[in-house]
């Protein structure tokens, strides 16, 4: 990896979500299942996502890709999140959460036999961290205001 930027494992499936900042193009998300033994290589430095990165060659062979990725014409920063799951808003169960600190966008991740993300939100803010509650809401940290905001749901 290149610079994990916030992790967590799913309190339901024990799965792990990490968020890696990219060096010039490129914030991904990486997945590992509760049932790995482990080891998995994520592909820093030969791979910026699922993209080449200044390697001679370029032979990806052995990597773990990224589950999603996004480009820098979406944002610069990526800040990982959490599974949602709360009670308090039904439509994001199972949805994992993540930002990018310098757009403010949200997206929302799932895998219904094929990973699957969309924006949530453009929330104007600088989140730097979730937060999740005992009873599975989340939190999100806006770095620039200082302030920390519950996420929550409109109408599906």
């Amino acid at each position: 990896m290149r610079n994990p930027w916030r992790f967590s494992f799913d309190r339901q499936t024990h799965d792990l979500y990490i968020g890696d900042v990219g060096q010039n193009a490129y914030e991904e998300v990486d997945f590992q299942p509760a049932s790995s033994a482990g080891g998995e290589n994520y592909g820093w430095n030969v791979m910026e996502a699922s993209h080449c990165y200044n390697a001679a060659t370029c032979d990806s062979t052995g990597l773990t890709p990224p589950v999603t990725e996004y480009d820098h014409s979406l944002g610069c920063s990526i800040t990982g999140g959490y599974v949602y799951r709360g009670a308090a808003y039904p439509a994001l169960q199972g949805i994992y959460l993540y930002a990018d600190y310098c757009s403010g966008k949200v997206w929302g991740l799932q895998n219904d036999g094929g990973w699957q993300f969309q924006k949530l939100l453009e929330s104007g803010l600088s989140v730097s961290a979730f937060g999740e509650g005992e009873s599975g809401e989340l939190y999100l940290a806006d770095l620039a205001s200082g302030t920390i905001d519950q996420v929550t749901a409109s109408a599906p």
